[in-house]
């Protein structure tokens, strides 16, 4: 079995009755990545998230943006499913990522729904829970793990 099937196997394992194919941490998602061009991370993000926060460092090829909710107002991105068409195949890896794990879950629920079979959550987001002092990127998330990533 190779790692890439090893790691989307423990992905299932861990999301087992959850409504898409499984969860990744932030250290298995890069390693997929790294380990397959096809694979894609569709950040849910706000724009401006991307834009004041930062974003992952990887590919552009692997790299897609599709909003959950929309910037300002926080309102559902209406034309997720249709702009999820226009950047992913239905037979790819999608791994979502949002802030703390909570809009990627639901990024990756609608994706399986519009038939992506192979949808998965990054547990913990890009910048993870707060800490004690209410600040980011120090509890959890992609950025605490040390993967690459640029902005602020």
């Amino acid at each position: 079995m190779s790692t890439s099937e090893s790691i989307l196997a423990a992905a299932r394992r861990r999301a087992t009755g959850q409504p898409y194919a499984g969860a990744v941490t932030p250290e298995e998602a890069y390693a997929l990545l790294c380990g397959d061009p096809r694979v894609k991370l569709v950040d849910v993000r706000t724009n401006a998230e991307r834009d004041w926060v930062g974003r992952v460092a990887v590919p552009e090829s692997q790299h897609v943006a599709v909003q959950w909710v929309t910037y300002p107002g926080g309102a559902p991105n209406p034309d997720f499913g249709a702009q999820l068409e226009q950047v992913a195949d239905r037979d790819e890896v999608l791994l979502f990522l949002c802030r703390s794990g909570v809009r990627s879950r639901h990024g990756a629920r609608a994706a399986t729904e519009l038939g992506f079979a192979e949808s998965y959550d990054i547990l913990e987001g890009f910048e993870g829970d707060r800490d004690t002092e209410g600040h980011r990127k120090t509890v959890g998330g992609w950025c605490k793990a040390g993967l690459p990533w640029i902005g602020a």
